[in-house]
């Protein structure tokens, strides 16, 4: 990271931590708008978020590592999440995600080359009555098929 983005992303921690104070309260509003604008949370970011509400940094790497929308590594543009849980399997989730990774020509938790999409699982989207279920970005989309999921994709590029 150069001088002037760490500069740069320091003020605007700076600033977060005026808006929504420096308590513990206010570390996942932060951490959501460094996330919002960055799509992701740097070590440096980390580092000074700490710094600003005087926790540990591991306090806040462990609140990253937690919620599934925050990340501490670069990601696509555009994060597809699967469903994982038996009933997406039972009704045909296998399929949608050979699809997916034969469309994107990456495989689940990678990221393609032009950094468009980022594909990785979600534990529950809790959507088990309209399965098999995904998102895409902040959109959730149901009673998928193969062919669906791949149209709602090329829709997105």
């Amino acid at each position: 990271m150069l001088v002037e983005e760490k500069t740069s992303l320091a003020e605007e921690i700076e600033s977060l931590v005026k808006a929504h104070g420096n308590n513990r309260s206010a570390l996942l509003p932060i951490l959501h708008k460094i996330q919002k604008k960055h799509r992701y949370i740097s070590d440096y970011a980390q580092q000074e978020i700490a710094r600003h509400l005087k926790i540990h940094p591991v306090e806040v790497h462990s609140v990253i590592s937690f919620y599934a929308f925050l990340n501490s590594k670069p990601k696509g543009r555009n994060i597809v999440r699967i469903c994982r849980t038996i009933s997406c399997k039972m009704k045909g989730k296998v399929a949608i995600e050979k699809a997916i990774e034969r469309e994107l020509g990456i495989k689940i938790g990678e990221t393609t080359k032009d950094n468009k999409f980022t594909v990785e699982y979600a534990n529950c989207l809790g959507l088990c009555d309209v399965a098999p279920a995904m998102s895409i970005n902040d959109q959730v989309y149901t009673s998928l098929t193969p062919e669906k999921a791949i149209h709602l994709l090329t829709q997105v590029k």
